[in-house]
């Protein structure tokens, strides 16, 4: 910046006042809105695929048929292959783990930890392949029997297909994550037909934040997405659950309601259990070093599992999504068996347990969430089954508890607290449940955060050392005016003072000055002197002015503008202060200046606000 930009009305101080914000280039709501559209379609229509190709894969390996028809609600018939439908699941782990290493290894897994890994640690940077490699890998590990779910690998296609059109199409990292966010909340209304629930999932866990600029695209490209799925699948719920008596308001309803609140202590232990039995399985697994052997061995155990099942109780139960297990469990369709349902709902609640962590920790693909599902029916379904056997005067009815424990084992496991009652609202679509599901699952996140400070999702990334944020919340700094943020203590001076005098007119106390340098009384640059420039600066240099120490790398603001509006305009013009001046100002001369505001200062006050958000 030459001397001409600063006399007069200073070029670079209206600059500065203008806020110049070229380094922000990027798309306008409109054209990133219709983006997001047009990925909830694709989301949408690949989610209707990858469920075609999880059923012609069911069918092939367990039916030896050839048809893309699979309800997953129901329970799939006994194998003609016998005890042979162990190998199912060996074989497709085989060919999962033969993708995962070859081509993605961001694919094993359950997928939403890498989707939030690329937003908060990549800049929302997916690889294309990761959707290609992820939507095989998964129909082939669910299609055989892995005890996983088919949300997962549709979040992480969904976030896959907006971060490669965020890479195809010029735009800043910020407007990149707005477009992974939308797949990953596409995946999940376009999966469970659940727009409301799709559109929390993606606010409540993959968005850094949340405004108008990055709701609407969410929005649309969840409405889209559950358009195409409806297309598709119906717009039926993802479960048909029976007529249930509303919880009134007379004294029984109160205790009912403590019970579901006990309810939700107890799928705060068994949350916690599923987080520390994956991770623990992950371990042991780790422990087999050929990667085709671990997984080979694991899914064995798996097809044990489920065969057994079979042998004892009818049906496989654990193999898949298991929606048909939630099914029965909701409409009361277990059957008698030799065990007490209470017992029987706990037993496939263990199995589900060790199913999944032995599935994923292995190194199957697929999604944690359609467990939860299923483990927290089974244990309100328990629940519920050992009240009514101790003939307690209630109206205790095992789908309600179920329900109630589904969206408590999703909100304990995963932290997403209102996806969670939004969601199984949105699956069921009975009200009446609604309170005391927020009561149970209020109380399960609030003892699984006592006894595991991380959710299934952020402990993956944090064996990592990649912390990922358990709040959102608006910083309440942001809307303090400069005038209450700013440093007051700052000397303005003109340009030809020399370093020398400076150092004379003040006591040597070493402490920190904010310096404005002003030439011909207009703002010429700003200077902050520390015991480092105090050191640096030896004594035969010591005659330099103060208008040759000044940076030009400065931003004029007035007292009233906020701070989120400072922040921005520092950042867009690469500035490391910014200069306060009196309102109504439009020329500002050193007369003007009121105090400055540094990055420290900004620093130093988000850290206080956020202080009063932080875990215990």
């Amino acid at each position: 910046m030459g001397k001409e930009a600063i006399k007069g009305t200073s070029p670079s101080v209206n600059a500065a006042l203008e806020g110049t914000d070229a380094t922000r280039a990027g798309m306008g709501l409109v054209p990133l809105s219709l983006l997001a559209l047009g990925l909830g379609i694709f989301t949408g229509t690949g989610a209707a695929a990858f469920r075609a190709l999880i059923g012609l894969i069911h069918n092939l390996a367990f039916l030896g048929q050839f048809s893309w028809h699979y309800n997953a609600n129901h329970f799939t018939a006994p194998s003609p292959w016998g005890v042979g439908i162990i190998l199912a699941p060996v074989i497709g782990g085989l060919i999962v783990t033969f993708l995962v290493v070859n081509f993605a290894p961001e694919a094993r897994g359950h997928g939403v930890p890498e989707v939030m890994d690329s937003i908060f640690y990549k800049n929302g940077i997916i690889r294309p392949v990761v959707a290609a490699v992820k939507s095989l890998a998964s129909a082939v590990a669910i299609g055989t029997g892995a005890a996983v779910g088919r949300e997962g690998p549709i979040i992480q296609i969904g976030s896959a297909f907006g971060s490669t059109l965020g890479q195809i199409i010029r735009m800043p990292p910020e407007q990149r994550i707005i477009l992974v966010a939308s797949g990953a909340g596409a995946g999940i209304a376009a999966t469970f037909n659940t727009p409301i629930g799709g559109v929390m999932f993606a606010i409540e866990l993959m968005m850094p934040e949340i405004g108008v600029t990055s709701f609407l695209p969410v929005a649309l490209a969840n409405g889209a997405a559950t358009f195409i799925g409806r297309a598709f699948f119906g717009d039926q719920p993802a479960f048909v659950v029976p007529p249930l008596a509303p919880l009134g308001t007379n004294p029984e309803a109160a205790v009912t309601l403590l019970l579901f609140a006990v309810l939700g202590a107890f799928i705060g232990v068994a949350a916690t259990g599923f987080i520390r039995s994956l991770h623990f399985a992950e371990d042991i697994f780790e422990r087999i070093p050929n990667r085709y052997a671990r997984h080979a061995c694991g899914m064995a155990l798996v097809g044990v599992l489920f065969y057994l099942l079979l042998l004892g109780f009818g049906h496989y139960y654990v193999e898949g999504v298991g929606y048909g297990t939630i099914e029965a469990i909701l409409t009361g369709q277990l059957g008698l068996h030799l065990l007490p349902l209470a017992g029987f709902m706990l037993l496939l609640f263990m199995a589900k347990l060790v199913a999944t962590s032995v599935s994923l920790g292995s190194g199957s693909s697929g999604g944690i969430f359609s467990p939860s599902l299923f483990m927290g029916a089974a244990i309100g379904g328990a629940f519920a089954a050992a009240l009514r056997a101790i003939h307690l005067p209630l109206p205790i009815d095992v789908p309600s508890f179920a329900m109630v424990g589904m969206a408590a084992m999703v909100g304990g496991g995963t932290g997403a607290v209102v996806t969670a009652v939004t969601m199984i609202f949105e699956m069921t679509r009975d009200y009446g449940i609604v309170m005391p599901m927020i009561v149970a699952v209020a109380v399960a996140v609030g003892v699984r955060r006592r006894l595991s400070a991380e959710n299934i999702y952020t402990i993956k990334l944090a064996r990592r050392g990649h912390a990922i944020p358990k709040t959102r919340h608006a910083n309440m700094f942001l809307v303090r005016r400069a005038a209450d943020v700013m440093e007051r203590n700052v000397q303005v001076l003109p340009s030809e003072t020399t370093f020398e005098a400076f150092l004379s007119a003040e006591e040597e106390t070493g402490q920190m000055r904010h310096v404005v340098v002003t030439e011909d009384s207009r703002i010429k640059g700003v200077l902050r002197i520390n015991m480092a420039l105090r050191r640096e600066l030896a004594e035969s240099e010591r005659q330099i002015t103060l208008g040759e120490l000044a940076s030009p790398h400065f931003v004029v603001v007035r007292e009233q503008d906020i701070a989120f509006e400072v922040i921005r305009r520092i950042w867009a013009n690469a500035a490391f202060m910014a200069v306060v001046v009196r309102n109504g100002v439009t020329a500002p001369s050193g007369a003007d200046i009121c105090g400055v505001i540094t990055k420290e200062h900004v620093a130093d006050s988000v850290a206080n606000t956020v202080s009063s958000y932080s875990d215990d």
